[in-house]
């Protein structure tokens, strides 16, 4: 007999008539890659938008990004839903790499406070192979990019254009709330108080400001900690992929 696995997300502060969702951690592109709880993957957002159909969805960010695919999916879910409900995003420290295109998912303009971020940049893979494989992942990732400028082309502000754009994505852009709107339809808000962005994504970033940097410096014992918890659950996972696989 084959064995449910539970979701391992917990959604809070729901109502008849509405439901908060947080993108506070990375985004996978299953259930297997969420390594931390506060990671979200296609399935856990078509669950709980199903749960939740009839209902406005207010969307809080603070996430540096993660799988390209996985969050133009999310991207086009969280639209639809748009179509017949009331969809409004908050990014509240930061929406990063493929995290900034989920931040353009809503019903109206997306509300970024002056002191939060929204990160652009060209996509990126790692690969090997031979030469003919290398070039053709850079092809793919041409494609990748016009998929997200595409996107990101949808909500440009009147007067900026896709040039721009493509010039902030060559050179890792990270903008406050109050750059983000000399490009993009958003509303800008007042500072608020924010934590580090949770995820391994940031480790990747080039260009991250200062204050951020400050913020986001590494406990060492919670690194430590947080890889001994990865390990743990890395050998459950394989005992349970097993244990499934025999259909026990």
């Amino acid at each position: 007999m084959k064995k449910k696995f539970l979701n391992a997300f917990e959604f809070k502060n729901e109502t008849e008539t509405s439901a908060d969702l947080y993108f506070y951690g990375d985004i996978t592109s299953d259930y297997w890659g969420a390594w931390q709880n506060e990671d979200q993957y296609p399935e856990s957002i078509k669950n709980f938008l199903s749960e939740h159909a009839d209902k406005d969805i207010n969307i809080f960010i603070n996430s540096g990004g993660g799988s390209v695919f996985a969050g133009i999916a999310i991207y086009n879910m969280l639209r639809r839903h748009a179509q017949k409900n009331r969809v409004k995003v908050t990014v509240d420290g930061l929406a990063g790499s493929i995290a900034s295109v989920i931040a353009f998912a809503g019903s109206e303009p997306p509300k970024i406070p002056s002191n939060a971020f929204l990160m652009i940049h060209n996509p990126w893979i790692l690969t090997e192979g031979n030469a003919e494989d290398l070039r053709k992942s850079a092809d793919d990732l041409d494609e990748i990019r016009e998929g997200i400028l595409n996107i990101y082309e949808d909500h440009l502000k009147e007067g900026a254009t896709i040039d721009d754009i493509k010039k902030l994505m060559d050179a890792e852009t990270w903008l406050n709330g109050a750059e983000a709107e000399k490009y993009f339809n958003i509303e800008q808000s007042a500072p608020v108080e924010y934590a580090a962005a949770v995820g391994d994504y940031l480790n990747r970033a080039r260009n991250i400001p200062k204050a951020l940097k400050r913020a986001s410096a590494p406990d060492l014992e919670a690194v430590k900690a947080k890889r001994d918890d990865e390990a743990k659950r890395d050998a459950i996972k394989r005992i349970t992929i097993q244990s499934y696989m025999k259909g026990d």
